[in-house]
């Protein structure tokens, strides 16, 4: 999966900006910053947080 897409994506249909995106998941600002950009993936356990909300969302990694 694409995190940088997909959580870019997540964050739109939430409506949310990086930093409440970061609260919600528990981690930090800079971490969902650089999922963005391509810097970082997420860790296993906050994959499976991210997966809940992307199911619930509807997000999937495929560009439009």
């Amino acid at each position: 999966m694409r995190y940088d897409i997909a959580v870019k994506k997540l964050r739109e249909a939430m409506i949310v900006s990086q930093e409440e995106l970061a609260n919600i998941i528990g981690v930090s600002l800079v971490t969902v910053n650089r999922w963005e950009k391509g810097k970082f993936k997420p860790t296993i356990k906050v994959k499976r947080k991210l997966n809940e909300l992307f199911i619930k969302y509807n997000i999937n990694d495929r560009e439009e």
